[in-house]
């Protein structure tokens, strides 16, 4: 389906980040008053880039504290959004590597890690049918298949 003609008012721009601790897993996120797992991140705020926004957002959503130079830029999707119906999903995706000690705080309710063989489950699921997980989680998982790391070859 064509999303050119979709009015900007129906986009939101968001960054998220692939949080990875050695063992490979990847942290998702359950913000508070939903049902939907997905990459921490979010809303780009004014004059902020996307670089700036991930790692403002990981600061805010697990307390991790990243470098620019810490994140590696995966680059741009587009999906459905987890949470808000009729609107679609510009996301800068970043990834980087944690100790796997980060804890949710601000509007996360629940912090989940989800192990490479969860990852390889989620990555065969519909991105229009993948509950508990949000679409954006589902197309990365699919970029990550085979390779056990979200990092560019």
């Amino acid at each position: 389906m064509d999303h050119s003609d979709t009015p900007a008012a129906r986009v939101i721009s968001v960054s998220a980040v692939v949080l990875t601790r050695p063992d490979g897993a990847v942290v998702t996120v359950r913000k508070s008053g939903t049902d939907r797992f997905m990459l921490p991140g979010g809303k780009w705020e004014s004059g902020e880039t996307p670089l700036e926004c991930a790692i403002r957002e990981i600061g805010e959503e697990l307390g991790v504290t990243l470098a620019p130079g810490e994140l590696t830029p995966l680059g741009r999707f587009e999906t459905a959004t987890a949470n808000e119906p009729g609107f679609r999903l510009v996301s800068e995706v970043f990834a980087a590597e944690v100790d796997g000690g980060q804890e949710p705080r601000a509007e996360i309710a629940e912090a989940r890690w989800v192990t490479p063989v969860q990852l390889e489950a989620v990555s065969g699921l519909p991105e229009d049918d993948c509950a508990p997980w949000a679409p954006l989680l589902v197309r990365v998982a699919r970029g990550m298949r085979g390779h056990g790391s979200p990092l560019p070859t």
